[in-house]
């Protein structure tokens, strides 16, 4: 798609993340995922007559600690409304959420972009509402060509928290740095995790366009459901490039809902789009106001964790890690706290980066572990650079005992000596050396004929017959005099 008019894109995001309690938010069901179907409901989360909700703390808490972390106000009072419209999944025909005073607002989010930049994204509103059920469509993803649909309530009520963005994006690849960031964010503080492939955090892309230069904004469109990084990238490149084009051809841009098809990589027409007054919101009157007071605030401030970013800054400006490097290590709150611990025990940054990102990841990529999963620990770590550092065992023994200590755990002394694997030197490894050089006269000759670089064969002959164990440099050093004498 093209365009004689240069555009430009106004982009905000709507993101949903439902929160890691172990209970919905106002009754006591299991939150489960994958649980059979309409297993984890019960009279309050159907909306059956003469129920009454309770607020869930934890879901309160949560939504304080998240406003925070995203430079909200939080509100001194605020309170539940009722959103009022009809569908199969929604078992009370009314979602309660909050409208006129949410728990939080006027925030903001740093995202760093690919070309080293920086932007700063301003937050709308935070506010906490119920999940609705889930359509399950016999033959298709969609309506459109099943023969029927059954309804699962089991998300009904499940909590979720609806972070608002201001229209401060103007690309694809900003709204997804805008959402992965988020994702850190919500997955350091322990209240969302952030699982897009389970639905447990998705989005609403609204984007409209405008000749750049304009001040007037162009018709929004909503995308719905956008749970990947990429999709949502892919989807707002597409749509950007649908609505020039159609500007361009003289057409007017609807307001409407969409929906992103992965096969054909389009969006496509789902409704029009509905606004705010026709949801016909009112106080929820079996819930009372929620008042939070500095101290609360104070205290849940004191609870937060060292952020993503923070620590992306510290590992550049302290440890010297490059930004893609300090992006990478500082990813999951786990990873990153096992590696600071790891330098706080008196390890090289850079050391533990490196066999953290290198040799640990690959060996837990394919067993599909987390480092929380193993017993392999901080101090495990630091013991093994230790050793490499002063000589007690080579790199490749270290390597070779790896993935034993991420299995199992325990002191690498030990398994160094229960294996005897420590380095050979001195007398002993004089003594390979020596027996090498006479077991090769002729790659002996070639060298002192100008045949130089078989100086690596007769040290890889050295390391091959003591298993790894012969101290690099003293090996080469040992070779060397042998071959010039």
């Amino acid at each position: 798609m093209t365009s004689k008019t240069e555009y430009e894109a106004i982009i905000g995001l709507e993101v949903h993340c439902q929160l890691s309690t172990a209970s919905k938010i106002f009754c006591g069901c299991s939150t489960q995922f994958g649980a059979p179907p309409n297993s984890n409901v019960c009279p309050v989360c159907l909306g059956l007559p003469g129920v009454l909700p309770v607020l869930n703390a934890k879901v309160l808490a949560y939504a304080i600690k998240t406003g925070l972390a995203l430079n909200c106000q939080i509100a001194p009072l605020s309170k539940f409304d009722r959103k009022q419209y009809f569908y199969p999944d929604l078992p009370k025909n009314y979602q309660i959420s909050q409208y006129d005073l949410p728990i939080a607002e006027h925030g903001w989010l740093e995202v760093s972009l690919e070309d080293g930049t920086k932007k700063k994204i301003g937050i709308t509103r935070l506010h906490m509402e119920e999940d609705a059920g889930k359509l399950v469509h016999a033959g298709s993803d969609r309506l459109a060509g099943s023969s029927h649909s059954l309804v699962d309530y089991n998300r009904a009520g499940v909590p979720l928290m609806e972070i608002v963005s201001e229209p401060d994006m103007r690309s694809g690849a900003e709204a997804s740095a805008y959402m992965q960031e988020l994702r850190r964010i919500v997955r350091y503080l322990g209240v969302c995790d952030g699982n897009m492939q389970e639905g447990s955090m998705r989005c609403d892309v609204n984007i409209s366009i405008r000749p750049r230069g304009s001040e007037r904004f162009g018709t929004k469109v909503e995308i719905k459901n956008m749970n990947s990084f990429n999709a949502i990238q892919r989807a707002i490149e597409y749509e950007i490039a649908r609505q020039a084009e159609a500007l361009e051809a003289g057409e007017r841009i609807i307001q409407e809902t969409r929906l992103w098809e992965e096969n054909s990589q389009r969006t496509i027409s789902m409704r029009s789009k509905e606004g705010s007054s026709d949801y016909r919101y009112f106080p929820e009157p079996d819930l009372v106001a929620m008042v939070t007071t500095p101290e609360t605030v104070a205290h849940y401030r004191q609870e937060l964790p060292v952020l993503p970013a923070q620590r992306r800054d510290r590992y550049q400006g302290e440890f010297g890690l490059s930004a893609y490097d300090a992006n990478l290590i500082a990813d999951e709150r786990a990873v990153a706290d096992f590696f600071e611990q790891t330098i706080s025990l008196g390890a090289d940054p850079k050391q533990v980066f490196n066999w953290m990102m290198g040799d640990i990841t690959g060996w837990l990529n394919e067993r599909k572990l987390k480092l929380a999963d193993t017993p392999f620990r901080p101090e495990t770590l630091q013991e093994l650079l230790s050793l490499i550092a002063d000589n007690t065992i080579s790199t490749k023994i270290a390597k070779d005992i790896l993935p034993e200590l991420l299995a199992h755990g325990g002191s690498v002394k030990e398994l160094v000596a229960q294996k005897g694997l420590t380095i050979l030197s001195g007398q002993a490894l004089a003594e390979i050396v020596e027996a090498v050089i006479a077991g090769n006269p002729k790659e002996v000759e070639q060298y002192r004929n100008g045949k130089t670089k078989l100086l690596g064969f007769f040290v890889g002959q050295v390391m091959k017959q003591t298993q790894g164990r012969a101290a690099p440099q003293e090996t080469n050093e040992l070779v060397l005099k042998k071959l010039q004498t």
